[in-house]
């Protein structure tokens, strides 16, 4: 129970703590000439990470797993999204938002994580989602939410993303 409490707490720190960044950098974005695309979409992360969460602490709270002995590994999936996460969110600085704007005439950024992955911080919420739970021993919520992620992801935001770079982005890469 205690682990819960920590984890989640922490958890939701951070996302409250991405969202008021996000939004400042939303702000700055739309005050300098960005725009935003495919804005119908990001509502469904919201609630998929609102339920990713609940999901963990109820799953959690009525099976009561021990911890799992693998945890170590669940913990180093997690601290290697993290870095990865504030990794791309420093080399995108004010640029790096949980919505997609785009700049006119802007280049793709190709320093940090941006070198070597083209959507970095997708891969460190891939993991988080799936390692997070997993910690717990939550395996329902790791599961079920992976699959759920990872159709938005590539069902949706990362198509929705690539048509807003292509449509606005200076070529040269």
């Amino acid at each position: 129970m205690t682990l819960l409490v920590l984890v989640l707490t922490i958890v939701i720190a951070q996302r409250l703590s991405e969202l008021v960044l996000a939004r400042r950098n939303y702000r700055w974005a739309m005050h300098h000439g960005g725009t935003e695309y495919s804005a119908d979409h990001y509502w469904l992360f919201v609630v998929l990470h609102s339920l990713w969460m609940a999901s963990m602490a109820l799953e959690s709270l009525i099976r009561q797993p021990p911890v799992p002995t693998w945890w170590p590994i669940f913990l180093t999936l997690i601290v290697v999204a993290q870095v990865l996460r504030y990794w791309a969110i420093t080399a995108l600085g004010r640029y790096w938002n949980t919505r997609i704007v785009i700049f006119d005439r802007m280049t793709r950024v190709q320093s940090g994580p941006y070198r070597y992955l083209r959507h970095p911080n997708y891969v460190a919420v891939v993991l988080e989602i799936a390692a997070i739970p997993a910690l717990l021993g939550a395996w329902y919520t790791a599961l079920l939410f992976s699959i759920a992620n990872g159709a938005l992801l590539l069902l949706i935001r990362i198509p929705a993303e690539e048509r807003a770079l292509k449509d606005r982005i200076v070529r040269g890469e």
